[in-house]
């Protein structure tokens, strides 16, 4: 096998003085321009199951202590039907409470833990579906309860009745409302009284002349009478 040599005079031949050798790689036919990578996420970090718990449970016990709050000079509670009612239905009523009535959504084990052991634990017979609960800072017991019969009327939200109340340590059926509906108020109260105090004038002065005690035992006991023949 013959090998031919090529050779060039050093005189003839010279590379051009601006001619650079640029070395471009061959591009990875793997990694092309419409390949990509999605970008890099972190799972999401949920809170430790000891934390939830507290959270919890720190809510329930602030809901427990507004019941407690609104039961302060408090004269009725009672329980309406809450479920079915729309966010802006619960908003519109309300708005249309008195400002001595005061409404609040709870759930009953919490109510009923507030409750428990004083004279509003009547109530228990309420501690059943989803109830709004209607507190009432106010003697004037038929004006407070005459601004949702008004809503209901409106929304025809028959459905959504009281489910009962106590009154005076005493418990109230859907039933027994007309009877807390149709009360006197204080000042109708005091003009029956006064009608009464101008009866005969030997028995106004045999009872003025009776110690103290014993006029407030006769009055309560005719404001009672009073309410008692209001309610039949």
């Amino acid at each position: 096998m013959e090998t031919t040599l090529l050779s060039f005079s050093s005189s003839n031949f010279s590379p051009p003085s601006s001619q650079t050798l640029t070395l471009k790689p061959n591009p990875n036919p793997f990694f092309t321009s419409h390949f990509h990578f999605p970008p890099f996420k972190r799972p999401p970090t949920s809170k430790p199951t000891h934390i939830r718990a507290a959270i919890s449970r720190t809510k329930k016990e602030q809901t427990v202590e507004a019941v407690k709050t609104n039961l302060e000079n408090c004269f009725l509670l009672a329980a309406i039907k809450y479920e079915g009612l729309t966010v802006k239905q619960f908003q519109d009523l309300r708005r249309s409470l008195p400002e001595n009535t005061k409404l609040l959504v709870a759930k009953n084990t919490l109510v009923y833990k507030a409750i428990e052991g004083t004279k509003w634990e009547a109530l228990k017979p309420c501690m059943t579906g989803m109830n709004a609960w209607l507190f009432v800072h106010s003697e004037e017991i038929p004006a407070a309860i005459k601004p949702y019969r008004t809503f209901q009327k409106e929304k025809k939200l028959e459905e959504n009745d009281f489910t009962g109340a106590v009154f005076e340590g005493k418990f109230y059926g859907p039933g027994d409302f007309k009877a807390l509906e149709s009360m006197p108020t204080r000042a109708e109260l005091y003009a029956k009284l006064l009608g009464a105090l101008q009866g005969p004038a030997l028995g106004l002065v045999s009872t003025l002349q009776a110690p103290a005690r014993d006029v407030l035992m006769v009055l309560k006991a005719y404001v009672k009478k009073l309410e008692d023949e209001s309610e039949q």
